[in-house]
């Protein structure tokens, strides 16, 4: 067998399908690659073996060989660890962003390159570009499904033997190329949320690594107002799963978690969506990640994201001695959550970015002189 010049990452869904179909059009010598990277119990929906006869299936369609890893021990070890500690801390993880550093665009990395493969391909939309010696990653062109918010943990070695075949394509264009290729994919729905919880209630899930405690739920002036099941459970801005009944003096409104203290087991609440206690304009990270190498200036202007699929936000960025950054933005943000990602951009290139660990949101500072 002649040896693939390019290794797809197939994961069973309309993306990858198309993303394979798209360099096969291209006279690429190409093989699909299918990654489980969790061991399913059988109990969500994630359906791993699903997906994996879709992947299957379309390596069929598309006469291309197909190729199987388990990296479920490198997803544990290098994903799902941190992601079980990083809740214990009080913290909202993103898996997405550390599955593709540690698992996509590395152990498959080295599996396409066993398999003699110069380069490898997924389906994200994004784009990666060439220019002067230096490879940049760039927004998918459909922005609403733009996923480079998810790779900006991405370096020049790895963007380097990278093609991401679908970052120019609108996602109805693609569902129709799909169709027309005849792919088994194409009406397939677009899998949702975190993959190794699926459908599955996220507190049963949590609730098997990390023994929660039931505790009180106060307002910011510390009024008790109900009792939570756990603070693991719960994330900045969220309103879903506090169940707080009529209080006595309060109006009908609903209830936002604004703060976390895990120490003392104690969830904070308020009525108001844009409440003070939710905002901040700084934040600062842990060590940046720049995907050109390093950044752009000790202390620049640009965009940024603290969340996916949020709408740019201006900035001020300073790198600091220790290589992480603050950033301080023209407006107030809502929920800024330490553990998400802060992600920058210039335009439509994605600079690089870090791990929130706090911002200047007024509860957290107290919290934060409170634990001192």
């Amino acid at each position: 067998m002649n040896r693939p010049r390019v290794v797809v990452g197939v994961s069973g869904g309309v993306d990858s399908s198309v993303a394979a179909l798209r360099l096969v059009q291209q006279g690429e010598a190409v093989a699909g690659l299918f990654m489980q990277n969790w061991a399913d119990d059988g109990t969500g929906e994630c359906r791993a073996e699903d997906d994996r006869r879709d992947a299957v299936a379309v390596c069929g369609r598309l006469g291309i060989p197909f190729h199987f890893r388990d990296f479920s021990t490198e997803y544990w070890q290098g994903v799902f660890e941190h992601f079980l500690a990083e809740y214990a801390a009080g913290r909202t993880p993103n898996p997405d962003v550390l599955c593709n550093r540690e698992v996509k665009f590395k152990h498959f990395l080295d599996a396409a390159h066993d398999l003699g493969a110069e380069k490898i391909a997924t389906g994200h939309y994004a784009r990666v570009v060439e220019a002067g010696g230096r490879w940049r990653l760039l927004r998918g062109m459909d922005r609403g499904k733009d996923q480079s918010y998810f790779l900006h943990q991405l370096g020049q070695a790895q963007l380097s033997a990278t093609l991401f075949p679908i970052g120019e394509l609108q996602k109805s264009d693609l569902r129709r190329v799909a169709r027309e290729a005849g792919l088994p994919t194409h009406d397939k729905k677009d899998s949702t949320g975190i993959c190794f919880i699926g459908e599955r209630d996220f507190r049963e899930f949590l609730g098997r690594y990390l023994p929660a405690r039931r505790g009180e739920m106060r307002d910011p002036q510390g009024q008790v107002v109900g009792e939570h099941p756990g603070v693991f459970y719960f994330t900045l801005g969220q309103r879903e799963g506090l169940q707080i009944g009529g209080v006595r003096g309060r109006p009908q409104a609903p209830w936002y978690v604004v703060g976390k203290d895990v120490a003392h087991n104690v969830l904070y609440v308020d009525q108001d969506t844009h409440s003070p206690y939710l905002m901040s304009t700084r934040l600062w990270t842990e060590t940046a990640h720049w995907v050109s190498g390093s950044p752009p200036a000790g202390r620049f202007d640009c965009t940024a994201q603290t969340r996916y699929r949020q709408p740019d936000e201006p900035c001020r960025v300073q790198v600091m001695e220790d290589g992480s950054v603050m950033v301080e933005f023209t407006t107030p943000q809502r929920a800024v959550t330490p553990g998400q990602s802060l992600v920058l951009y210039e335009g439509d290139e994605c600079l690089g970015g870090a791990v929130i660990a706090r911002t200047d949101a007024p509860l957290e500072l107290k919290l934060a002189e409170q634990a001192a």
